[in-house]
């Protein structure tokens, strides 16, 4: 009875090894999710097509600012630029009586850059809107996680902190 109870816990024992040699570990599943995050972002930069959702706003001499989620962005095609920033810090040459306070801009993208990091992409390109030139510079991590700063000739530089996802689609 000894020998049949040993055989049956020896024969169990090996299928329940063979049921968790089978399964992936945290670790492979956390590689697996950052290796197909990094080839969503990829994807994303190569098409040029995307949005990049503002979280946080450093303006230059102040405090960072917490934004509200999902309420500024940048849409970013191959034909055209639409930001919808806040704007805080020093404007040099606005406008007399502009009620708008904010990086609001629509424009053709120009003399585009793409260059990989070993953490990173950095994408630069040149917008030119009614009243000035925008130069954008994005930091798009792997992650998704992006740093864009915006240099203008009217208005102090800022930069923006959040992360991009891919446009959706018009209905």
């Amino acid at each position: 009875m000894k020998t049949k109870s040993l055989i049956l816990v020896m024969v169990f024992c090996c299928l329940s090894l063979s049921v968790i040699a089978q399964e992936k570990s945290k670790k492979e599943l956390r590689a697996a999710r950052e290796l197909q995050k990094r080839k969503e972002t990829e994807n994303l930069i190569g098409s040029k097509n995307f949005v990049f959702n503002a979280e946080k706003a450093n303006p230059l001499g102040y405090r960072m600012i917490i934004l509200d989620y999902n309420t500024y962005t940048i849409k970013v095609t191959e034909e055209n630029v639409v930001c919808d920033l806040p704007f805080f810090g020093r404007g040099y040459n606005v406008a007399y009586g502009s009620a708008d306070g904010g990086m609001k801009f629509e424009g053709k993208p120009e003399n585009i850059t793409i260059e990989k990091k070993k953490r990173s992409y950095i994408v630069k390109m040149n917008v030119k809107g009614k009243d000035d030139v925008y130069n954008l510079l994005f930091t798009v991590f792997f992650d998704g996680g992006t740093n864009v700063s915006v240099t203008s000739n009217n208005r102090a530089s800022i930069s923006y902190d959040g992360e991009i996802k891919a446009l959706k689609a018009k209905i």
